[in-house]
């Protein structure tokens, strides 16, 4: 099309050139028509007056010539006069397609090139032994190579899955997306019973490639330090390098480690999100040991946090997950739960950038149950742990350690995750079976399940709380967590806790038609 426009704007200039060469061989080619005051007329007085026609002889009238002459070169001036605006707008029409014409072949070599990004996955940020990165990292070891996905790789990739899981709201063998890199992170300070937790992870890795394992470690304390250093390439160590106290209100003093603890948190996250560029982790602590099928469930798990916008996290813990208050049988079986769990919980990039500019100074873990940051979003929580806790030493001074942590129950048996269908904790459908399996089940008073006589079946079967004092006391009595934070429940998933009790499955739960938490329940 440029071509063709050209050969007409070249041809139109030829033309005009050649018209005007014309008109000038015609003008100049002429007889002569007399001379100045020679019977020409050329002036008045002379032997002819202008506009006279012949004069005698025959000889022509000058001054009529002239005018028609005028009159004859006026309208080829007006021929072209049209003929350079027809060549002025077809150069504009052409210089318009051929910025169009750059246009597209930019578009199309930036494609090109955002093809080539697509195709070839970003490395990790290297690291090398004694070379410090930003932030001040101190980077001990350095781990292989591993895959990782581009952000925008994985945002592709996320929405692909989002439109799968909208079409057939069925999450199979092949959504799990293998190639995805899942690290994990161990926060670490001065235990050196760290090693039991590495031990564990290390042993149940199926890939060191897809599960970088990042051990970040506060506190500078040097024993912990040479027993992660001892893993050399199987692990890639970490050091927060701020080690200074932190200023808190004279009654806070007490609460100095976990100021600390946030700190660290914070730091460690924006190494593996900003630094090495991943775009989801898997957080456990250096006192947390891992099930067998630890990592299968994460990566089972990541593409229902990824298509669910009402998921903001997916924890291996169950706080109600002592042995007499799950049911052995059903380790595949998971739930949603209003309650933020931790303690061995996987997070996305895009949560992170969200949390981030308001992370707290302290206590972490209970400013994320506050409405303003859950925001009425959900975890995914297991009926059986993925994760125990050994560390009864910390800042929380063996805070329910001794009273319900040591019990829990830790799972044992392989669940193939990624070949089962997980489309039940998709929202709509989640609360379509759960609420009505809740509601449909008899109504029963404590007494009824403690005696157990007068009841038939394993249940489900219902009791009943209608206010934050009758949720304590039956909690306690029916042996599950009785706090709540922020008005939510342990466990609970629109207020209602589900465990076993004697070998027969219990809601605790509000009235049917339940809208919202209560904070003042605290």
């Amino acid at each position: 099309m440029v071509r063709k426009k050209s050969s007409l704007i070249l041809c139109g200039a030829f033309l005009f050139v050649a018209w005007n060469a014309l008109l000038l061989l015609y003008l100049w080619g002429r007889p002569p028509i007399g001379r100045i005051g020679e019977g020409g007329g050329a002036e008045p007085g002379g032997k002819e007056e202008w506009g006279m026609g012949r004069g005698k002889g025959g000889q022509v009238n000058l001054a009529g010539e002239v005018i028609r002459l005028a009159e004859e070169v006026e309208v080829q001036l007006e021929t072209q006069k049209k003929l350079l605006k027809q060549i002025e707008s077809h150069r504009a029409v052409w210089a318009r397609q051929k910025d169009v014409g750059k246009r597209e072949a930019d578009d199309d070599d930036k494609k090109e090139v955002k093809e080539r990004v697509h195709q070839q996955p970003k490395t990790p940020f290297p690291l090398n032994n004694g070379v410090n990165i930003p932030d001040q990292t101190e980077v001990k070891h350095t781990p292989k190579p591993a895959n990782t996905v581009a952000a925008d790789s994985d945002q592709h990739q996320a929405t692909e899955m989002k439109e799968e899981l909208t079409e057939n709201n069925k999450v199979t063998i092949s959504d799990p997306s293998p190639e995805v890199v899942i690290p994990i992170l161990v926060i670490a300070c001065d235990r050196v019973t760290v090693k039991r937790s590495l031990n564990k992870l290390i042993q149940y890795r199926p890939s060191a490639e897809l599960y970088p394992i990042i051990v970040s470690q506060d506190c500078g304390h040097a024993e912990t330090a040479r027993v992660i250093d001892s893993y050399g390439d199987q692990v890639t160590h970490i050091s927060q390098p701020d080690l200074s106290d932190i200023r808190v209100r004279p009654e806070h003093r007490k609460f100095q480690g976990y100021y600390k603890i946030a700190r660290h948190y914070r730091w460690a996250l924006n190494q593996v999100f900003n630094t090495f560029f991943h775009s989801t982790v898997v957080i456990v602590e250096d006192d947390l040991e891992v099930a067998p099928d630890f990592f299968e469930y994460f990566r089972a798990l990541y593409p229902i946090l990824r298509s669910d916008p009402m998921l903001w996290c997916v924890s291996a813990w169950n706080d109600n997950g002592r042995d007499a208050l799950v049911d052995p049988s059903k380790a595949e079986l998971l739930y949603r739960t209003d309650f933020f769990p931790g303690l061995g919980w996987m997070l996305l990039k895009e949560l992170w950038d969200e949390l981030e500019p308001k992370w707290p100074s302290a206590f972490w873990d209970d400013w994320m149950r506050q409405p303003e940051q859950r925001k009425s979003r959900s975890c995914i929580r297991p009926e059986i742990s993925r994760t125990i806790t050994f560390g009864r030493k910390g800042v929380s001074l063996g805070q329910f350690f001794d009273q319900y942590l040591r019990y829990i129950k830790l799972n044992t048996e392989f669940v193939p995750f990624t070949k089962l269908d997980l489309s039940y904790l998709l929202k709509e459908k989640y609360e379509e079976t759960f609420i009505k399996e809740v509601y449909s089940a008899p109504l029963v008073k404590i007494e009824d399940l403690q005696q157990g006589g007068r009841l038939k079946g394993p249940g489900p079967f219902r009791v009943q709380y209608s206010s934050r004092d009758s949720f304590k006391v039956l909690a306690r009595n029916l042996g599950v967590m009785d706090d709540l934070k922020s008005g939510v429940p342990r466990t609970g998933y629109r207020a209602i806790v589900s465990f076993l009790h004697r070998g027969r499955r219990v809601f605790l739960a509000p009235p049917e038609g339940w809208t919202q938490y209560d904070t003042s329940w605290s």
